[in-house]
């Protein structure tokens, strides 16, 4: 799957130019295809909520017996036609795909990132040319003043053998620093790959144009309890893309409806701070994910929110006024 989507991104990418043009187009497709199973799964969150005053009153009613209460329920959904997942399973249909798009975001970033090492060994002097959009200047590094435009040890490590092993030819080998003339194809096998990346990344540290563009603004590392910040003289970007994330989240949290189901002998209370939770967990888990990982999946995780923000507007839009069309119509009949 994830191969597939790569493909897919570098089809519209031969055509548009830009990697972060073509995860924006990419995208909307994506949205495009999802926008059936979204609508499903609006239209079945409104009628479990429209079912919502029965379900109380049945609670009310048969609350001390839950054999009893649960048959009445199911009695319910079947006379109104509804499901309590009716809501949920089409909206989990878009996980499988967020995961294959994080795998296929990495597949293109490991080939980006092999190809801007060699890169900068074959040219020591000189900065390699990056793959940028707007204001960030590597998409394939984190759109962070804390991040260099440079490949780190971290980054570097991610990469599997089988895409050093695309790339590194024999050819590729005899144009590298003579500190690394030893190496031979074998040293890029999984068996030795940690080894050879120590070695390449030593290398590259004892370059200038490395280690001018990966030097700390004296004065800015910020010490935490856990961790520490150092910003960057030749920062990638402007921490925009992590911060648009986590709000975009926040507010399509907001306005997501909650999926009904039938009221607990407890209350609401649990589900009330379930809801909560979910609310700030996952713009937190957005900050997180797209400060850590490539701009280029912080740029997808961005655009797919604030896409699935304006399809929410519409389709609340569309079954209101669909609703109001056909209370007005009942009414008419039953003055008639």
């Amino acid at each position: 799957m994830s191969d597939f989507l790569k493909g897919i991104i570098d089809g519209i990418n031969s055509v548009l130019g830009n990697y972060g043009w073509s995860i924006m187009v990419f995208t909307l497709m994506i949205r495009v295809i999802l926008l059936p199973f979204d609508y499903k799964s609006r239209v079945g969150m409104r009628r479990m909520s429209d079912v919502q005053p029965k379900m109380a009153e049945l609670q009310k009613k048969y609350g001390k017996d839950r054999e009893k209460l649960n048959q009445k329920m199911s009695e319910l959904y079947k006379k109104e036609r509804v499901s309590p997942l009716s809501g949920c399973l089409p909206m989990l249909l878009s996980y499988p795909i967020l995961i294959a798009m994080f795998a296929a975001m990495r597949l293109i970033a490991n080939e980006q990132v092999v190809q801007q090492v060699i890169s900068i060994l074959q040219n020591p002097s000189h900065l390699p040319q990056f793959e940028g959009w707007l204001w960030v200047h590597n998409i394939w590094m984190p759109d962070s003043p804390f991040s260099s435009t440079m490949p780190d040890l971290n980054t570097i490590r991610q990469v599997p053998s089988d895409v050093w092993l695309r790339y590194i030819t024999p050819e590729i080998l005899s144009t590298l620093p003579s500190e690394l003339s030893h190496l031979t194809m074998d040293s890029f096998t999984q068996a030795n790959l940690n080894g050879t990346i120590t070695e390449l990344f030593t290398v590259l540290t004892s370059m200038p144009v490395y280690e001018t563009a990966t030097a700390i603004v004296p004065g800015w590392t910020f010490n935490l309890l856990i961790t520490q910040f150092s910003v960057m003289q030749l920062r990638n970007g402007y921490f925009l893309l992590p911060i648009l994330s986590a709000v975009s989240q926040f507010v399509m949290t907001k306005l997501q409806p909650q999926q009904s189901t039938a009221p607990s002998p407890n209350g609401n209370g649990q589900a009330n701070m379930t809801g909560k939770f979910m609310t700030y967990f996952f713009p937190l888990f957005s900050l997180w994910i797209c400060s850590n990982y490539n701009g280029a999946f912080a740029l997808y995780w961005v655009t797919s929110n604030l896409i699935a923000m304006l399809e929410n507007y519409l389709i609340n839009l569309y079954l209101d006024k669909k609703k109001a069309k056909a209370s007005a119509i009942k009414t008419e009949a039953s003055v008639r």
